[in-house]
């Protein structure tokens, strides 16, 4: 296992999660997906989890994976709209789905990787997002109590970490993962480089090693692509 913090194999990195468990999902549509640990779990057959991440992938890579071998039991996500599968299981009663709007989504993730049980929001009052939920008014105006997300396991991916777990995203990676990071009680990370401590700048680091506990070195990252579109050239 090398350092206490790096880990060799992804298949073991997950073998403590168990069915069951909440996880905490970074990634934006097909960027920033930790797709290794993904495909760990798919190899492993953990089944009924809660999912917490802004979507499920698509039908054939990331999250989808594991939709598609049904060991998804609910999702907290914000759009869902690129994978055929979530719908059919979504309309046929096999998938549980918690709506949560996407700023909100992120602020539950921060608040509970900050310790903070819940906060009042303005998103979603007089809709659906408000049904069976505490509204409370300040000055005027109604807030939504939303409550912190604290998950057992969080699945990241970075850029870049130390051997102490001290991570630096790239681009548009840097979206939910850092917050996934936050809200896990153990938080799983691949990268495509490992540094030695020191290498990296403290000015740069994105997610402090304080939040990490199990680092991997992936290898061969597919960069997909969600929707290709191309101008049409004159004639």
């Amino acid at each position: 296992m090398g350092n206490v913090k790096v880990w060799d194999s992804f298949e073991k990195a997950v073998a403590d999660i168990p069915n069951g468990a909440t996880l905490a999902v970074g990634g934006f549509g097909l960027c920033g997906i930790p797709e290794k640990l993904i495909a760990a779990l798919v190899q492993k057959g953990t089944n009924e989890l809660t999912v917490v991440s802004n979507n499920c992938g698509v039908d054939d890579w990331g999250l989808g994976l594991l939709l598609a071998n049904k060991q998804i039991k609910k999702m907290i996500s914000s759009y869902v709209g690129e994978n055929k599968t979530f719908e059919q299981q979504f309309l046929n009663g096999e998938l549980e789905v918690e709506l949560t709007p996407q700023g909100t989504l992120a602020e539950r993730l921060r608040a509970g990787g900050a310790g903070i049980p819940g906060f009042y929001t303005p998103t979603g009052v007089g809709t659906p997002v408000a049904d069976g939920k505490e509204i409370k008014n300040f000055e005027g105006k109604d807030y939504i109590l939303e409550r912190g997300i604290v998950a057992d396991f969080a699945l990241v991916k970075a850029w870049k970490a130390d051997k102490l777990g001290n991570l630096v995203y790239r681009k548009t990676s840097r979206n939910f993962n850092p917050l996934a990071a936050m809200a896990g009680q153990i938080t799983i990370v691949e990268v495509e480089e490992i540094v030695e401590v020191g290498e990296l700048d403290p000015d740069h680091i994105h997610t402090p090693g304080v939040f990490v506990q199990r680092v991997l070195l992936g290898e061969n990252y597919a960069k997909r692509i969600e929707r290709l579109t191309v101008a049409r050239g004159e004639a």
